[in-house]
């Protein structure tokens, strides 16, 4: 049983290692190369462990990794979070808990957003990360794909002075609500990722950086409560009222959230007059 999960274990980083290319993770290609993908080396060097040790597992001769080494070969093979957990499994070492919120998003999701031309959608990550968006999302709320990706969190942009710009998260009238849901939502996060940098950064940027956050936070609520109607002020086309629909994607803790006119209304016509425009004329931080 044992040499059969270890042999299933080279199989499966053989074939990781062959589905990524130097570009993909920044490395130049170099001379022609007789094999698919990464070389044996190139990993071990971004594993930060030796290319014999690298090899050794690959060849199935290698003792149990520990758990920092399978940490080091996830980032190396750009492992998914379920390619993480089968790896930790074929390792004898059952996985813990997630070392932070996931960011990657399901290609199947992505096409959902980009299938919905008349609503303007986005996912966020359960830090309130805006990481993937459509292009309407885009023409109304702003071009994420023009900002670093600090100023794509959307509780930075509640709270914090130096990502607001005047004018607070896209002019939508329940900016209050959101800021106490954001912030519930953020504590939730806070104790699923007790350990995550990232996480905890967070909230001490923001407690630091806002009177107002650290006053809900000390709060201690997390309750949810969900907008159902939401108004943007937007700086083209005026007020916009929409819908607001949140989808759950619990394996990647993530949502998705779509925002959609009333057929006939008003805002209705502002968001074809918007879905046209796009982000060419209103690219005004919110």
């Amino acid at each position: 049983m044992e040499r059969r999960l270890q042999r299933e274990l080279g199989d499966f980083l053989r074939s990781r290692r062959e589905r990524i290319t130097p570009a993909d993770v920044g490395l130049p290609a170099g001379p022609r190369r007789r094999t698919p993908g990464l070389r044996r080396e190139e990993v071990a060097q971004l594993a930060y462990i030796s290319t014999e040790y690298y090899t050794r597992l690959e060849q199935a001769r290698a003792p149990h990794p520990s758990r920092e080494v399978l940490a080091h070969v996830t980032r190396a093979l750009r492992l998914s979070d379920v390619e993480r957990d089968h790896l930790h499994h074929l390792a004898g070492l059952p996985p813990g808990p997630p070392p932070g919120p996931s960011r990657e998003v399901r290609q199947s999701i992505v096409d959902l957003l980009h299938g919905l031309p008349a609503a303007a959608a986005v996912v966020l990550s359960a830090t309130y990360e805006v990481i993937a968006w459509n292009p309407l999302a885009a023409a109304l709320m702003e071009d994420f794909s023009a900002l670093p990706r600090p100023a794509r969190n959307l509780i930075r942009r509640t709270f914090l002075a130096p990502y607001r710009h005047g004018r607070r998260l896209y002019g939508v009238t329940d900016a209050d609500e959101f800021a106490r849901t954001s912030a519930q939502h953020l504590r939730s996060a806070a104790a699923r990722y007790p350990d995550d940098p990232e996480v905890t950064g967070l909230v001490e940027e923001l407690l630091t950086g806002s009177e107002e956050f650290a006053r809900l936070w000390a709060a201690h609520d997390v309750a949810d409560r969900p907008t159902l109607c939401k108004t943007f002020e937007h700086p083209l086309v005026g007020p916009v009222t929409l819908r607001c629909d949140v989808l759950d994607i619990t394996d990647r803790d993530q949502r998705v959230v779509i925002y959609t006119a009333a057929p006939g209304s008003p805002s209705e016509e502002a968001m074809r007059l918007l879905s046209v425009v796009g982000t060419q004329t209103v690219n005004v931080p919110g």
